[in-house]
């Protein structure tokens, strides 16, 4: 898009410089009431706001498409006007992203595309047969929105900037897990609920910043990710979400074992069992009821312990298995129940409250709930496919220990999204921030994952080595 902009003769630009200010004061003299009302005048600075955004295609646009789902999905004031807004962005950098891709010819599509684009096929078959047709189909049409701008957009902001891409990721998850920090122990919760929190610290803020931690680099810079990192497992761990306590802690662990950063990954236990015996013996009434408290909010949800710490799943699940018998085929129509409720765009908070029970509380369960038996096949091949990427890096990651590869954050992420959907019913909502960056990291790591073929670093082809080593060593 850039290139595109720079061939406009510059005469055009002078032209359009001098006459749309001329054309605004002609417009403001006629019509006075278009820049005196708030909806004419937040129309016109969105639309200002969106040129902006295509001008610099490459290097913003994927961060203005996740914090306008992130604003839209909060319960901050702004998130009202990002509801509709976000749809706007997504269609446009799913538009320009085509066009670029199109016109360049320099990108290539394989099997996982060809699978995504099988499974919003599956989508749409599915909402053919739903009785709420009209809902169902708006549903499939922004997973194909989604699937575009990560087959195109998303993989523009990355291929041949690999450094810069990363480095500002580093970035903006440091600077995300401090403000939702400070909003949180200021007593404010951005996030809406303790599972969103948990979902994002655990799913995004603990790998990231974990390989950022783990990247050479200045000793303040490291400090920082690890302080950073520490925050995020923190705030995990005050959300009391299991999901996101597993997430953070498989996938973190992953990313220590398959480094072979043992003594690391040894320090970071010893720490907590050193702090929780600490606790223990100089508190040890207080520390009982403590763990007392955690165990039942934690574990059982509140539930009785008798019946296992899955009671709170069990519902749901049961209900789910019910559905894909009675719908076995063709599902109930993707994004919506067969019990007459319509989920929201994001599903919900996806706790176990009273106003959300009819989530079923696992994304893989609710794909074959809304798609049935032969719907759910290209998703299966499509979450199959990048699983199989995920392995390649981690046993890569193994054989090399070189953590500045950029496909390692992104696996990392992966692996901690898939364990937490297990759990939640998010990956498959595109009007979820954590799904929209889920499936832009799945799209961008299938193009950055290493060769097994040529482990060592000395055997990758001349100009990648450096932008490896390179990658956010000095921010």
């Amino acid at each position: 898009m850039e290139s595109m902009i720079e061939r406009i003769p510059k005469s055009i630009l002078v032209a359009m410089a001098i006459l749309l200010p001329l054309f605004l004061a002609i417009l403001a003299f006629a019509r006075p009431q278009y820049f005196t009302s708030q909806t004419y005048l937040g129309g016109l600075l969105l639309l200002e706001f969106l040129l902006a955004a295509i001008w610099m295609y490459r290097r913003v646009f994927f961060s203005v498409i996740l914090v306008a789902f992130l604003f839209a999905g909060s319960k901050l004031p702004v998130g009202t006007v990002w509801n509709a807004a976000r749809w706007l962005f997504l269609g446009v950098g799913a538009f320009v992203g085509c066009t670029i891709m199109v016109k360049e010819r320099s990108y290539k599509f394989g099997l996982f595309h060809a699978l995504a684009a099988f499974a919003v096929l599956a989508a749409l078959v599915s909402a053919s047969v739903s009785l709420y047709f009209s809902v169902a189909v708006l549903k499939a049409l922004s997973l194909l929105l989604l699937f575009v701008y990560g087959s195109t957009g998303a993989r523009l902001a990355v291929m041949g900037r690999e450094s810069r891409f990363f480095s500002e990721l580093l970035t903006g998850c440091e600077v995300f897990v401090s403000v939702i920090a400070v909003l949180q122990f200021s007593g404010t919760d951005p996030m809406g609920n303790p599972n969103s929190l948990g979902a994002v610290m655990g799913v995004v803020g603990a790998p990231i910043l974990l390989w950022g931690a783990l990247l050479e680099g200045h000793k303040v810079v490291r400090f920082r990710r690890a302080l950073l990192y520490a925050v995020s497992m923190f705030l995990v761990a005050q959300s009391q979400a299991r999901a996101g306590m597993i997430a953070a802690f498989i996938s973190c662990g992953v990313l220590c074992l398959a480094l072979r950063k043992y003594r690391l990954f040894t320090q970071a236990l010893a720490t907590g069992l050193i702090l929780i015996t600490t606790a223990a013996i100089v508190q040890p009434e207080a520390f009982s009821n403590t763990l007392s408290s955690l165990t039942s909010a934690v574990l059982y949800k509140g539930k009785d312990p008798r019946f296992g710490v899955l009671a709170s799943r069990e519902s749901p699940w049961q209900e789910a298995v019910a559905s894909i018998r009675e719908h076995f085929w063709f599902g109930t129509g993707f994004g919506t129940t067969d019990n007459g409720l319509v989920p929201s765009e994001h599903l919900g908070p996806f706790s176990s409250s009273i106003k959300t029970k009819s989530e079923i509380g696992s994304s893989y369960l609710s794909i074959a709930t809304w798609v049935g038996m032969l719907g759910v096949l290209p998703f299966l091949l499509t979450l199959l496919l990048v699983s199989s990427k995920v392995i390649q890096t981690i046993v890569w990651m193994s054989r090399t220990r070189i953590p500045s590869h950029p496909a390692i954050p992104l696996a990392m992420v992966i692996l901690a999204g898939m364990l937490h959907a297990a759990f939640e019913d998010w990956l498959f909502a595109p009007g979820y921030y954590l799904c929209v960056f889920f499936w832009s990291m799945a799209f961008i790591l299938v193009d950055v994952v290493p060769s097994l073929a040529s482990p060592d670093i000395a055997r990758v082809p001349e100009g990648v080595q450096q932008r490896w080593t390179s990658i956010v060593s000095n921010p």
